[in-house]
């Protein structure tokens, strides 16, 4: 990777124009469009103005199918309400991408770790805080324990590690060491939230709608999805990894928690999904 991840700065676009909605949105995010390039901080400018808001979001949602952009942000949401609920010390954003949950959350100290490339574009682009740490790990390469204790983690206290929007872009290999990683450096009570795409969505199975036209646009920004867990296998395989699931449901199953209430009706995907796991 040479530069920063095109889709950190996807999901930061999205983070970003939810917070432009003066009303009904399900998070506040003022430093999104900060970690953004100049024409996409023009468009989340614009957006303020009800009437464009509109107009982009509708934009997106007609023009790529599958609905990335809400499932984007029904996720950050649930991500948010489960970090606050687990109340660690410690957070851990793996492949924190162009997260601010350091700003948006009250954690007393926030690990970020993530390929050095995207680490270094995101500090130019934001704080970090006496709070924060960056921890620079290519997940491909590095190993995470060492480099999490050797910036001061606490393996005898609890946290909560979020893995957001990374392991559909990794092998099996790499996911695999990482859970064994986490269970083994995490104390007890800690928590660790993950994203991974439906494997019958990458193997043609599953018959879901959007499927093609994400991944093409996934492939064409250079990061084609690589790996996908089958949710029926995925407790057997957690606890195998001394993982205990509690949670499991489609960015789908979340707006229908998040949105209809809020008479947003906005397309998600069913086959990207957020899963809780106990240490």
């Amino acid at each position: 990777m040479r530069g920063s991840s095109r889709s950190a700065e996807h999901v930061a676009f999205f983070r970003a124009l939810e917070h432009s909605r003066r009303h009904d949105r399900l998070f506040d995010d003022e430093l999104a469009a900060r970690m953004l390039p100049p024409l996409h901080r023009a468009v989340v400018a614009a957006s303020r103005v009800p009437a464009v808001h509109r107009w982009i979001v509708r934009y997106i949602d007609t023009h790529f199918a599958g609905g990335p952009r809400a499932s984007a942000v029904v996720r950050t949401r649930l991500i948010d309400d489960r970090v606050a609920e687990a109340g660690a010390p410690q957070l851990v954003l793996l492949g924190a991408g162009f997260d601010n949950r350091a700003h948006r959350l009250a954690v007393p100290v926030t690990f970020e770790v993530d390929h050095p490339a995207t680490q270094a574009t995101k500090r130019r682009r934001a704080p970090g805080g006496s709070t924060v740490r960056f921890v620079p790990v290519d997940l491909t390469r590095d190993a995470l324990a060492p480099a999490l204790l050797a910036a001061g983690f606490d393996a005898d206290a609890p946290a909560v590690v979020v893995w957001e929007g990374v392991t559909n872009y990794l092998t099996a290999e790499a996911v695999d060491a990482t859970l064994r990683a986490l269970a083994d450096l995490l104390g007890a009570g800690s928590t660790v939230v993950f994203t991974y795409v439906d494997r019958a969505a990458l193997d043609g199975t599953g018959g879901f709608t959007g499927v093609e036209e994400w991944h093409a646009a996934v492939r064409r920004g250079g990061e084609p999805w690589t790996f996908g867990f089958d949710p029926r296998e995925l407790p057997v395989y957690l606890e195998q990894r001394g993982l205990h699931l509690t949670e499991d449901l489609s960015t789908r199953d979340a707006a229908a928690r998040y949105l209809e209430p809020l008479g947003r009706d906005e397309p998600t995907a069913e086959f990207y999904r957020i899963a809780v796991a106990r240490a």
